[in-house]
């Protein structure tokens, strides 16, 4: 609890330094990045220019997450996903912190009722519904709804001093963005108990033997790995992977039955597409396939 407290403490008080250095990935800058972006940074990176890359950016408070952040992530997700050049999308924010928690200081006033009719904490479900794939790369705290919001992802690459948790409990609260929810899908019911009812926080490697993180890496080349994946995500048909997308969240949704046949429909749903021919054909002539993403 101790920790906890100090992370908060920490949050309210500390002026924290620049965020430390980033491994340099081929860059440049979006259509979206025109934007005046307040509370985040976007970029396009990669040798084909194919994998967005999204940055918390609010330094000052371990990039808390406050309700224009979450509308200007909302409205990134939303124009990279429309944006036909991108495959995939990295979410990011800085080698202290990836997001450690929501903005207390927003919601410190909120009451039942305000919570009931104004949708609370519903703006942030964009993270989830968006079609194309997701990879968090986690560094430092991603605490309460940093946790969650890592959780909406696809993907979650984790640098090696990352910190996951739901210290909710101790704010006289509970998770209320995923974090009973995903987490207890993930890592199982009594992990899941422990971490929520004590607050607990575990590190990026038990994350990783629990399956909540796909991989560990140093932290000074995680982005440059997250957009590795991105760029190898996007050397296929961007269509089929937003249907495999759709098929594994539908694993992770329902019983094994409905998933099964889910599952068989979308495949049968794939023969088609152009891409389907395409991928198999070249398969059969021995030479790279030409995704058309049709």
């Amino acid at each position: 609890m101790a920790n906890i407290a100090k992370i908060f403490a920490s949050r309210a008080q500390g002026v924290l330094q620049a965020a430390a250095r980033q491994p340099q990935v081929a860059t440049r800058f979006s259509s979206s990045s025109t934007n005046n972006w307040e509370y985040i940074k976007t970029e396009v990176a990669g040798e084909s220019k194919n994998v967005a890359v999204i940055t918390l950016n609010r330094p000052k408070a371990l990039n808390a997450l406050c309700n224009g952040l979450m509308k200007e992530l909302s409205t990134a997700l939303q124009q990279f996903g429309k944006d036909q050049s991108i495959s995939a999308i990295v979410l990011t924010g800085s080698e202290k912190a990836f997001a450690a928690g929501a903005d207390i200081k927003e919601m410190v006033g909120n009451t039942y009722s305000q919570c009931i009719q104004g949708n609370f904490l519903n703006d942030w479900t964009e993270v989830a519904r968006t079609q194309k794939p997701i990879i968090a790369a986690v560094n430092g705290y991603a605490l309460g709804g940093g946790c969650e919001l890592a959780m909406m992802c696809d993907i979650i690459y984790a640098g090696d001093k990352a910190k996951f948790g739901q210290p909710e409990i101790a704010l006289g609260t509970i998770p209320g963005a995923g974090g009973t929810q995903r987490l207890t899908r993930v890592v199982g019911k009594t992990k899941a108990m422990e971490m929520c009812l004590t607050g607990n926080m575990i590190g990026a490697q038990e994350a990783e033997k629990l399956g909540l993180a796909s991989k560990v890496v140093p932290a000074d080349q995680l982005l440059g790995e997250a957009v590795k994946l991105g760029e190898k995500i996007g050397t296929h048909s961007n269509l089929i992977v937003q249907l495999c997308k759709e098929a594994v969240n539908t694993a992770y949704e329902t019983t094994l039955q409905e998933g099964l046949k889910f599952e068989r429909r979308t495949f049968h749903a794939t023969f088609s597409t152009a891409d389907r021919k395409e991928g198999m054909t070249a398969f059969a002539e021995k030479r790279p396939a030409k995704f058309t993403n049709e």
